[in-house]
């Protein structure tokens, strides 16, 4: 039998793969109006378990709430939606 049959078959795994905690603007809807969302207060929530490389909010649903919101990247559909419903972001590094 041919070596290359003979040895077991292996897929890659990317060291460099850099993963996110997603959220959507719809799930913001649960804070209080004025609440700072942060990472650590997500954890806190119960809404995320663990922060792996960072938080990123996505633009789906409607925000109803006026919250400072604090993540590392923000698409620009919920960087739209939140300051239109009077809150602020901040990019965290």
């Amino acid at each position: 039998m041919p070596l290359h049959r003979r040895l077991p078959k292996r897929g890659f795994k990317n060291p460099f793969k850099k993963v996110f905690v997603v959220l959507n603007v719809r799930d913001l809807n649960r804070f209080k109006s004025g609440s700072k969302v942060s990472p650590e207060f997500l954890i806190e929530q119960g809404v995320a378990k663990k922060m792996k490389d960072g938080l990123r909010i996505l633009g789906s649903g409607e925000l109803t709430r006026k919250l400072t919101v604090k993540a590392h990247h923000f698409s620009e559909s919920a960087r739209k939606k939140i300051e239109e419903a009077g809150g602020q972001i901040e990019v965290l590094a």
